[in-house]
Parts: structure tokens; sequence; C-alpha cells
């Protein structure tokens, strides 16, 4: 991946959180892509547990101030950025005071679902996407980690279909054991009709379960990975329903090689 642009979106990354798979993929597997010649960005919403002071986050003026409309309503974005300590990578936070200034991740103290979750998942997929082409940084590969960056492939293939800074860019979506019981807000679909997106997108998300997000980001992916072994059980046997192509877990020590080869042969080959 000599010289291609890569993209990383998740939700959870060391040192901002817990180490778990995908906190730690999200660092390791960047940090190998970038050793292998690729030029990476990596994004994530700036949740109310991150540190500001302790991880040194400062709001880039330049790439704030623009207006996501969710659910027919302007909400400001604004764009923070931190460097990962000891590396030569730098992480974008996606921040609004409505969707991520308090300390609920994706549940209340209650453990109940966050009310707003859909569009919080909204918000930080155009985000993502509106601050990526203010930075005029043409990815040639978006790959997506956690559910509530599941979002991110339909708004790229659909919201931005004839937008052609993305239409060379291929998809990668990796599928963690983070799911979640019950349902976002039934209204998802409505809220995607003010960006014209949802038609095709009933059959997932009429009933917004974590299945559901994930069947609608795998529609417009081109390639899938397993972020570690053990993924849930209808997430499993959905993905051996679909012609994709699809990448088996592998060991920290393998990504180097693999992922590159996967990258290469793969998702840049990918129809």
């Amino acid at each position: 991946m000599e010289g291609k642009r890569i993209l990383y979106v998740t939700t959870e990354m060391t040192p901002y959180f817990p180490e778990n798979p995908m906190s730690s993929q999200a660092l390791d597997l960047p940090k190998v892509m970038q050793s292998n010649g690729a030029d990476v960005r990596i994004f994530m919403p700036r949740f109310g547990v991150i540190n500001e002071r302790r991880h040194q986050l400062h709001e880039v003026i330049r790439l704030s101030g623009m207006n996501m409309i969710v659910n027919d309503l302007d909400q400001p974005l604004i764009i923070k950025v931190a460097s990962v300590p000891g590396e030569r990578l730098q992480v974008y936070f996606i921040d609004n005071e409505e969707y991520f200034k308090r300390k609920d991740v994706y549940t209340t103290t209650d453990g109940d679902l966050c009310s707003d979750n859909d569009e919080r998942a909204i918000f930080f997929a155009k985000g993502v996407l509106e601050t990526v082409k203010k930075l005029n940084w043409k990815p040639d590969v978006v790959h997506v980690m956690g559910w509530m960056s599941s979002l991110v492939p339909l708004y790229l293939k659909k919201y931005y279909a004839d937008d052609p800074f993305f239409q060379d860019a291929k998809v990668v979506v990796s599928l963690f054991d983070n799911g979640f019981e019950g349902e976002l807000d039934n209204r998802l679909l409505e809220k995607l009709s003010y960006d014209k997106i949802e038609d095709e997108l009933k059959d997932y998300l009429a009933k917004p379960t974590h299945l559901g997000m994930i069947q609608s980001s795998l529609h417009f992916a081109d390639a899938v990975a397993k972020g570690e072994e053990v993924i849930p059980q209808d997430v499993k046997e959905y993905i051996e329903t679909q012609n994709i192509p699809l990448l088996e877990y592998c060991e920290k020590g393998q990504s180097k090689e693999v992922y590159n080869n996967f990258y290469i042969e793969e998702v840049m080959n990918s129809n």
C-alpha cells in the first residue's frame, strides 16, 4: 500500500479508550500500514469520557464551523485533534455538545441505549466525510470499525455517490463482538430520508438492531474483515450469505503482511 491513502473510522481507540480488540486494532493497524508506506488518517467521536487535557486535544479552527443537518436540524461540527504518544499518528475527533459532550458512550448509567445513538451515528458519518473533503485528502480505502461507524459506508456510496472526491474509494468493514441489545430509534429511516438515502435500507433499518446496522454497512462494503476471533452469531451467519471478500481474524504479529496483501489483492481489486 505504498503511497495509498487509508482512512480509518473507529468508535474506540487506545490510548483514549480502555484496551479491547477494537480499540487496540484501531491503533495497531494504522501503525503497521503507515510503516508499509501508506498515508493514514484516523477519525473517532470525542465522547465525554475522553480527557481532553490529559490527551492534549485541541480544536482545529480551520476545520470546525461547519453545520451537519440531522433530523432536519443544523448541528455544529467541532473538530479536535491529538497526537498519539510515541507515534507519528494524529487522531481527528468529531465533536458536538448535543451528541458527545456527556460521558455516556453507547448506554446511559442505567444501562439503556442512549436514545439519540441513531442521530449520533448520522452526525459522525457526515462529519467524518465532510472533514476529509475539507482537508482535501482523498482516500483510496475507508476502513470502518464499530457499529456506530456503520453509517459511513452508506453515506459514502449513496449521499456522495455523484461526488468525484469519493468516487474511487473502497470500503472495508471490520467486525467485532461489541453488539447491543434492543433497537435504536425506530425513526432512523425517517431521519436518513432527509439525505435521500433510505429507500434500499428498509429491509435492514426498519427495526435498527445491531444486526441491521451491520447489514447496512456490509451492503455498501467492498470487503469485510474479522477484527476478533468471535463475532456475534447472527452477523457471522449473515456474512456467509454474502458474496464479498472476507479476511479471517489474524493475530497482531501477522497483521502487517496479511492486511497489506488484503488491501492490495482483495480490496483495491474489488468491483
